[in-house]
């Protein structure tokens, strides 16, 4: 039998206290930052998605006016929750009236165009501070809602609705 025999976890610290451990922590890797990317007027421009929505956004530092459209925010999103929506990565990062944003929505109901907007401002943030990265990531306003309606099948009412059968 060896020396170094191993029978029990206190003959195993016994053991290692005589070899030198070299330190070997594992340091969290720092991811470097992004470069901010400015157009030549100081804005910060990014498209955001929403199923059948396409917003493009531009944000600049400001009094927290938001234009869609042409139009303020309370004219074209009538409805109080679809301005929250708009609203979320501002509070999540607490920069609520510190940008002005201008936006041009195409495409889907008011709803997806609210999601539009709400993603495009997530993109045109994180441009604009890329240290607020992080933190709009882990919001998930970054990931692009992928759902979308399903289409029309043939031989059926709907997507998945059967025509309602008639026993006579």
């Amino acid at each position: 039998m060896a020396d170094n025999e191993v029978k029990d976890l206190s003959d195993l610290a016994e053991l290692t206290e005589g070899t030198e451990i070299e330190n070997t922590e594992a340091q969290a890797p720092t991811t470097p930052l992004r470069e901010q990317q400015l157009d030549k007027f100081g804005r910060a421009y990014a498209t955001g998605r929403r199923k059948d929505a396409v917003a493009r956004v531009w944000i600049k530092p400001g009094s927290g006016k938001v234009i869609v459209n042409g139009r303020d925010q309370e004219v074209y999103f009538a409805r109080p929750t679809l301005r929250l929506v708009i609203d979320q990565p501002f509070s999540i990062t607490d920069r609520q009236g510190q940008y002005d944003v201008v936006a041009t929505v195409k495409g889907g109901g008011l709803s997806g165009q609210a999601g539009a907007v709400k993603h495009g401002i997530s993109q045109a943030l994180t441009k604009y501070e890329p240290a607020l990265r992080g933190t709009v990531k882990a919001a998930g306003f970054l990931t692009r809602d992928s759902r979308v309606v399903e289409r029309k099948k043939y031989g059926r009412a709907k997507a998945r609705r059967s025509f309602q059968f008639s026993k006579r």
